[in-house]
Formats: C-alpha cells, sequence, structure tokens
C-alpha cells in the first residue's frame, strides 16, 4: 500500500466513525490528516521527480560514456613513449607488444592478448598473439616447456 492509499485509508475511517466535526479533538485530528495527506503529496512528487532526474542522469552518463570513447579511444591500449609509465599499472596489467609493420610499442591489457588481435591504432595492421603453443592440453593449463613461470618469455614470441 503506498503512502497515499494509507492516508487516505485513515480518512475513510474518520469520515465512517461519524465523528462530531466541531468537538476539538476531532478538529486536531482532521488537521493531522490534512498535514499527512499533504507530506504524502509531496513525498509522491519528490519520487517521480528523482526517478526522471535519475533517467535524465542515465542518459547523460551514457552520452559521456561515447564522448569519452571518441575523444580518448579505447581504453584496453595505449601507445607508449619510451620515457612513459603507462604500462605500470598494478591493478590492470599491460603488456608491451611492437608492432611488426610500424614498429611503434603498444601497451595491451591482458583481455585484449587473451582476445587473439587487434588493430595497431597507428598503422591499421592485424596483430595476431597465439598462445596456442606456450600451454598443454592439460586441464592445470601448465606450461609446455615445463617452466613452471612462462615470464621469461618476450611478448615478441607471442605474436605470430
Amino acid at each position: 500500500m503506498t503512502l497515499n492509499e494509507k492516508v487516505a485509508y485513515i480518512k475513510g475511517l474518520m469520515e465512517g466513525m461519524k465523528l462530531d466535526k466541531e468537538n476539538d479533538t476531532v478538529k486536531v485530528l482532521n488537521a493531522v490528516v490534512d498535514v499527512l495527506d499533504d507530506l504524502a503529496l509531496s513525498q509522491t512528487n519528490l519520487e517521480d521527480l528523482y526517478d526522471e532526474l535519475s533517467w535524465k542522469v542515465d542518459e547523460i552518463d551514457e552520452d559521456l560514456g561515447e564522448a569519452e570513447e571518441f575523444i580518448y579511444g579505447d581504453d584496453d591500449f595505449c601507445c607508449c613513449d619510451d620515457d612513459d609509465d603507462c604500462c605500470e599499472d598494478e591493478d590492470n596489467p599491460f603488456y608491451e607488444v611492437t608492432c611488426g609493420n610500424c614498429g611503434k610499442t603498444i601497451c595491451v591489457s591482458e583481455d585484449v592478448l587473451l582476445e587473439g588481435e587487434i588493430e595497431c591504432p597507428n598503422c591499421g595492421e592485424i596483430l595476431e598473439f597465439d598462445f596456442s603453443d606456450l600451454f598443454d592440453d592439460d586441464e592445470d593449463g601448465e606450461c609446455s616447456c615445463g617452466c613452471c613461470d612462462c615470464s621469461d618469455n618476450s611478448d615478441e614470441d607471442l605474436m605470430s
């Protein structure tokens, strides 16, 4: 039951009781019920305005996301200069990959590497990554070279 319905129920109860409207106590009760009715209407209006505002904020957020994507591009890779530290984010590790076509170094997120390919943002060349020769078909996913830690493999070995 909504707040408006509850106030209407109380009004109906009071009217059904056929109270003497000239009684001071009844006058106070009627005034309290009128205040409750006004508060319930205000609350309903606030809820409607909140819903409309939330919808507008969601629209603005979507538009802003599209604008950010247009301006900043894809967050899954970046172009690094030799003195940049963009690839040293511990929370979201990036791996340096050198494009075989233009020679530029690109920082690529792990998710993109696992997808298998990206387009070089500099020259448009498709860079493919093949991990099939690094892992056994075993369920444990251990490295096939037996080293237990393939961190010694360079990123350039990952490109096919």
